[in-house]
């Protein structure tokens, strides 16, 4: 007895039911949770401050912050004709120039120091493993324990560590506020930045420098290059994308650096930037509309350093 075709092929899969689509429906089933988190944590909140920089926000408008007073560009000229932003002296940078100043300086002495680390950890010596691990301690050490460490040692009373041995050998006769002076509290908070992040430049440049290729070193030495010739030729040509792309995104990370200068000074003596700005704005004069507005000045210019960061990356790619 002939058995009909039609009845010996498969069903026909309803609409939706198939393999791909039970897939697709468990992807966003697991992803969900993950996209309202950021959507939550991140994507609201920066929306949300955008449309309040437009907005005359301030504690009594906080019950009805929808219904607030639309004012333009208002909060952003308040915020960029105020004199903590904007250059008033040689005395007084403003939040803007100094950080400018403080994230430029910091970025390169970091690179520095990373620098010299990476060179120093790249030859063989015995405990090698452990210097590495003992570099390591700033960057891994929580913020709040090595702040207050620093603050311990700079503490302006005789008790301070750095006062104690500066007295101690007679240097100094009455112990002094090194975190409370303009121009060294600046310098120190620098030095802290350097100290805490040199070791993520010291491991970038670790690695690559243990991927050059020993046979270029070797002419070098038949060409008679000496150690600062082989550095200066060999060395640094290798480490040029690197130090690039480490330098841009150092930079976007210390200019938007807030708990390191708010642990050590609040923000004072002549160490206000802008990130620590934007929390005087909105939590101190209780301007939240000024605060968004400051804090959007802030992405604008942290745009501009992803963009050339992306720019050296593509250059990178491109080589």
């Amino acid at each position: 007895m002939a058995v009909s075709t039609e009845k010996l092929a498969a069903p026909k899969q309803r609409k939706g039911y198939s393999i791909q689509a039970q897939e697709a429906r468990l992807a966003w089933f697991l992803l969900a949770p993950t996209a309202l988190i950021v959507f939550g944590v991140v994507l609201f909140p920066a929306i949300f401050s955008v449309w309040i920089s437009f907005r005359d926000v301030g504690l009594k408008e906080l019950g009805a912050v929808l219904q607030s007073e639309f004012i333009g560009l208002d909060n952003y000229r308040a915020a960029i004709n105020d004199f903590a932003f904007k250059f008033q002296s040689l005395e007084s940078w403003g939040a803007a120039v100094t950080s400018v100043v403080y994230s430029v300086v910091a970025t390169v002495v970091t690179m520095l120091v990373g620098l010299l680390a990476a060179l120093v950890l790249n030859r063989r010596f015995r405990a090698r493993g452990l210097a590495r691990a003992v570099f390591l301690f700033p960057y891994i050490a929580p913020i709040v324990s090595v702040a207050f460490v620093w603050r311990w040692i700079l503490d302006p009373r005789p008790s301070g560590v750095l006062n104690d041995i500066l007295m101690g050998v007679g240097l100094i006769d009455l112990p002094r506020a090194y975190l409370a002076q303009r121009g060294l509290a600046l310098a120190l908070v620098i030095v802290f930045t350097a100290w805490r992040y040199f070791p993520f430049a010291m491991l970038m440049l670790l690695a690559r420098l243990q991927a050059i290729d020993a046979t270029l070193y070797e002419a070098a030495d038949v060409d008679g290059a000496g150690e600062w010739g082989k550095f200066w030729n060999v060395t640094i040509p290798e480490l040029r994308y690197v130090l690039g792309s480490l330098f841009l995104l150092r930079l976007i990370w210390t200019f938007n650096k807030f708990d390191d200068i708010w642990l050590l000074t609040g923000g004072g003596f002549g160490t206000n930037v802008l990130p620590v700005l934007t929390y005087q704005f909105s939590f101190k004069m209780n301007n939240f509309g000024k605060g968004a507005a400051n804090a959007m000045i802030l992405l604008l210019i942290l745009v501009v350093f992803l963009v050339l960061y992306l720019v050296v990356m593509r250059r990178g790619d491109e080589d």
